[in-house]
């Protein structure tokens, strides 16, 4: 075992709330040689066995689809690219509470709304908020909601409302943010978490790895997600989508995903740590590693524009890990 990973169980022993790695020490982590990858995982399944014995699920529905004006090379919604994804307008009130029913009965603690767009308008912003108040008083699930750019008004609005997590994906480094867009300003997505932080949401923030960037710029993605005391980091492994400027990206092997989650585990002990977009994709039939490599959760069900894996499938993995589990119907 390298002697980085025995420093790391060492200062385990203390179980203070803070990263077991130093940035410089993350990269030579990250970077350790292959035959270290057993360890690796074994140091970030510990952790997550320590800090989050349960694991979670939670599910998103993709509630308004397509025409996005941002140009984000990996989005298959980017009205910039040519991918045949859905186009719709928002979906009722009625549609979003079926779905969080079904997840609810599926075992999902969370419910995500997501919505296509740099912003909702107005309408759609109150129609949301009734959606809330419904979806929470009828099912008890945690919501949270992916809607785009925030003014410090409308963060306070949807909080009220019931959405107690926020979604905003920085996707990527600063230092490689250029590469993937350039319709807004890395600046704008960081004021944007700061704004659901200040309005009482707990915020979950990630990225998509695997899109060319370095392992260092994966650190550094990491590194910035600690400085913001986001509660929950979301790792989504890209699927080159044809039609975006992505399509030709080569997939991340399935033990250089679940390194960086581990990675990502030593970081952040106390966060939440959830593998979603692309998890079957580039797992395959490694997927129930994940939690040995330090995960504490997953998305279920369909993602955005892809198809993910049926509650069913999810639910008999776990069942066959035995890993406690946290539900919505438990903590209502």
């Amino acid at each position: 075992m390298h002697s980085l990973i025995q420093n790391v169980l060492e200062r385990l022993r203390a179980c203070g709330q803070g990263a077991l790695l130093t940035p410089e020490e993350a990269l030579t982590f990250i970077s350790l040689p292959a035959a270290e990858t057993a360890s690796m995982l074994a140091a970030g399944g510990l952790v997550r066995d320590i800090f989050h014995p349960h694991v979670f699920t939670c599910g998103i529905i993709n509630a308004k689809s397509g025409r996005c004006p941002e140009n984000c090379a990996f989005c298959a919604q980017s009205a910039h690219h040519r991918t045949g994804a859905p186009v719709y307008p928002l979906l009722n009130v009625e549609a979003l509470l079926r779905r969080a029913e079904r997840l609810v009965k599926a075992g999902a603690l969370r419910f995500g709304i997501v919505t296509s767009g740099t912003a909702l308008n107005e309408k759609e912003l109150d129609t949301l908020c009734e959606a809330a108040r419904r979806i929470v008083r009828e099912t008890g699930v945690r919501l949270c909601g992916s809607l785009g750019m925030l003014t410090a008004e409308r963060a306070k609005r949807l909080h009220q409302a019931g959405f107690s997590r926020y979604h905003h994906n920085l996707e990527t480094a600063a230092s490689y943010f250029d590469a993937i867009c350039s319709t807004h300003a890395y600046s704008e997505d960081l004021d944007t978490v700061s704004i659901a932080l200040n309005a009482g949401m707990e915020v979950c923030s990630g990225g998509i790895l695997g899109m060319g960037e370095s392992r260092a710029q994966r650190v550094e993605l990491a590194l910035t997600l600690a400085d913001l005391n986001v509660t929950s980091i979301p790792i989504n492994l890209l699927t080159a989508i044809p039609g975006t400027p992505l399509e030709n990206e080569p997939p991340l092997s399935p033990m250089e995903a679940l390194r960086c989650i581990a990675t990502y585990r030593l970081l952040h002990p106390s966060r939440d740590i959830l593998v979603c977009g692309g998890r079957g994709h580039i797992l395959k039939e490694w997927q129930s590693w994940l939690f040995a490599a330090g995960a504490n959760g997953i998305l279920t069900g369909d993602y955005l524009t892809t198809a993910g894996e049926t509650f069913d499938a999810d639910n008999a993995m776990l069942d066959q890990l035995g890993l406690p589990r946290l539900r919505a119907s438990d903590c209502a």
